[in-house]
């Protein structure tokens, strides 16, 4: 009798054990997604369909955190406050070279610019301003929203083609992309970047236009794109192949014509704005997303090659190297 209660009780210790790994088991992956700029990274737009996303709450959840610019996202990913980073090329090497983050790797694309038939990031002044070539901006101040971003680098690389050096001939302050157009406005500063959805604010297109774009700058950039650290990928690869999955299925959603005018309401609840504000969205006056998420590493090359020589990161290297596409083309597969 005490036998069969030893192995009675040892059977339900087991069972416990067991019970205990799969509710470990279960528990979903926390992945933290960066973004910037509301609507243009599909981060910001994510769990307005999250009904689509059949691994979240499974496999994985999603929280998507909102930085100022990427710049920031370097230090929040090397002190695990973010599983993946919206880097745009410029900080991509930064993270890399500078910061010695040599374990980085590009997932997959978010969106790109100076795609022909696209919407370029854009450089304005007041029409009615001083301001009426590039030249002009000699002993002038120039705002950018985080110095290092990818806009930033491209106004610098324009600035520099004509014959301007920051802080030699020209002042740069940071502000929020939100602010831009009451620092222009009220004459705090000479230039703005203006991103989507910015560039469309009504009041913004009435008194000022664009004097470069960010195509005519530096060409076509892969200008923001997932990362993640290899560990994490290499310790979490099915969760994240279900998450890019879920991100494949949503970005589909938008860009799919018949469900515009839903993608248009979800913007104006987002920016509190009249939906019939949104008529671009997601279309060819949108910027350019690849709809397998690929990135295009030729450019990325390219601007990384950039940023190097305008002074921002200390070596270039291999991005097909610091790539793991892996993922997101199995991902991809799945939807086929």
């Amino acid at each position: 009798m005490r036998g069969k209660i030893i192995a009675t009780g040892i059977a339900l210790l087991a069972l416990a054990v067991g019970w205990s790994n799969i509710g470990a088991r279960a528990e979903p992956l926390k992945i933290r997604g960066a973004w910037v700029a509301p609507l243009a990274n599909l981060s910001s737009v994510w769990l307005q369909k999250k009904d689509l996303a059949v691994h979240f709450g499974q496999s994985y959840v999603f929280e998507p955190v909102r930085y100022a610019g990427t710049p920031p996202m370097i230090t929040a990913i090397a002190n695990n406050e973010l599983e993946i980073g919206n880097l745009a090329f410029s900080t991509l090497p930064i993270a890399i070279e500078n910061a010695g983050m040599d374990d980085i790797r590009v997932i997959s694309d978010d969106f790109q610019d100076g795609v022909l038939g696209y919407v370029s990031n854009d450089f304005q002044v007041l029409t009615d301003g001083p301001i009426k070539k590039i030249e002009d901006l000699k002993g002038k101040v120039v705002a950018t929203n985080s110095a290092g971003a990818g806009v930033d680098v491209a106004m610098r690389a324009m600035l520099r083609k004509h014959g301007l050096e920051a802080n030699r001939d020209y002042t740069i302050i940071e502000a929020p992309f939100p602010g831009m157009k009451s620092m222009l406005m009220e004459k705090k500063v000479d230039l703005i970047p203006a991103v989507l959805p910015f560039m469309l604010d009504p009041e913004l297109k009435k008194n000022a236009h664009s004097l470069f774009d960010m195509k005519a700058a530096i060409g076509r950039s892969q200008f923001v794109m997932w990362s993640a650290r290899k560990p994490f990928i290499d310790a979490h690869r099915a969760a994240l192949v279900d998450f890019l999955e879920d991100s494949l299925r949503i970005l589909h959603w938008y860009l799919d014509p018949k469900n515009h005018e839903a993608a248009a309401e979800i913007a104006s609840q987002l920016t509190k704005q009249p939906p019939e504000r949104f008529g671009w969205i997601f279309t060819k006056d949108d910027y350019y997303r690849d709809s397998n998420l690929m990135p295009d590493l030729d450019a990325l090359q390219k601007n990384v090659d950039m940023t190097r020589d305008l002074g921002f990161a200390r070596a270039s290297f291999d991005v097909k190297a610091h790539s793991d596409l892996s993922l997101i083309q199995e991902a991809a597969k799945r939807l086929k």
